[in-house]
């Protein structure tokens, strides 16, 4: 039985249990022991779940169009949150959302990458592909927070930044690497949190920051396991098999201390519970943004030099 398979049975268990529930309620009669059975059998469901869970499972959960986008968790978690737009050099891209929020009453800001749920929403948001453009907006927002002494906090979902010729034209490569050369040495604390699928350059350009956080069934690689399957063995139908090599999960990433800190989702994945999803990753950026503030520019900035140096094995 596959994540999806188990998903299922869950939610049909749930349903009975709400109806027997129901059912006693209004009769009023006695159904707890036979509640307590199904409760039972769902709890014992949910664990198998969680321990037989694969990285194509993974993939699956990240991309679900139910998955809390950066908007819905923004909504969630922060106050007053004002949208800002454009790049001040070719237009706006609504595949990269950003402003200016309050996080526990202190301004903020804000940017992540958005996706739609519906065909006509992923074509507005370029289905979560940034152009250029998007990153140099991102950037301006960086800048601003930087001159303001603002936080930056950076929310990554996206499949890869998008390779189409106009964007090649307008110096696609160029913008990620802009992105990465700042970041490294903007003078205010950056968080990224990697909610969904976290894919190449193009989530890269938002993650150069002093903490990098994932979701617990977000991905995390060098390109998409269809990507992967299709160059290394001309078969993209292989993408399950070339998902279990990639070490693209989030407990892969800890290990390898590429990342900082897993933030635990509800069982099934965020999308059966957003409100205490987005609990979580506020408490968890309130606490630890105190902690980023304690320390002096310089420190910051020499630590995070050394975040990102220390990754991987060198042989000299």
């Amino acid at each position: 039985m596959n994540i999806f398979e188990m998903e299922k049975a869950s939610e049909e268990l749930e349903k009975k249990i709400k109806e027997l529930k129901d059912f006693a309620k209004c009769q009023n009669i006695d159904l707890s022991s036979e509640i307590e059975i199904l409760s039972k059998k769902l709890s014992d469901l949910q664990k198998e779940a969680l321990i037989n869970i694969s990285a194509w499972d993974k993939v699956q959960i990240a991309r679900k169009l139910e998955r809390p986008t950066s908007l819905d968790l923004i909504d969630k978690i922060f106050d007053n949150f004002i949208e800002f737009h454009g790049d001040r050099l070719f237009k706006d891209d609504e595949a990269i959302v950003g402003g200016i929020a309050l996080l526990d009453g202190k301004p903020v800001t804000v940017i992540g990458q958005q996706k739609g749920r519906n065909t006509q929403e992923n074509i507005r948001r370029n289905f979560g592909m940034p152009n250029p453009e998007g990153y140099r907006k991102a950037l301006r927002l960086m800048k601003q927070a930087e001159k303001f002494n603002r936080p930056i906090i950076c929310f990554v979902d996206t499949p890869g930044a998008f390779c189409g010729i106009g964007s090649e034209e307008r110096g696609q490569g160029e913008a990620i690497a802009k992105n990465l050369f700042e970041m490294s040495g903007i003078k205010t604390p950056i968080i990224t949190l990697i909610i969904g699928e976290g894919g190449s350059g193009g989530a890269l350009a938002l993650a150069v920051a002093d903490r990098v956080w994932m979701l617990e069934h977000s991905i995390y690689s060098i390109l998409s396991p269809e990507g992967f399957a299709s160059i290394l063995w001309k078969d993209a139908t292989r993408a399950k098999e070339a998902a279990s090599y990639m070490k693209l999960t989030a407990q892969d990433h800890l290990e390898f201390g590429i990342i900082d800190k897993i933030i635990k989702e509800p069982i099934g994945g965020a999308h059966k519970d957003i409100e205490k999803t987005s609990e979580s990753i506020k408490e968890n950026l309130i606490k630890e943004l105190e902690t980023l503030k304690e320390c002096e520019i310089e420190t910051l900035l020499k630590n995070r030099y050394d975040k990102f140096r220390k990754i991987g094995k060198f042989i000299e």
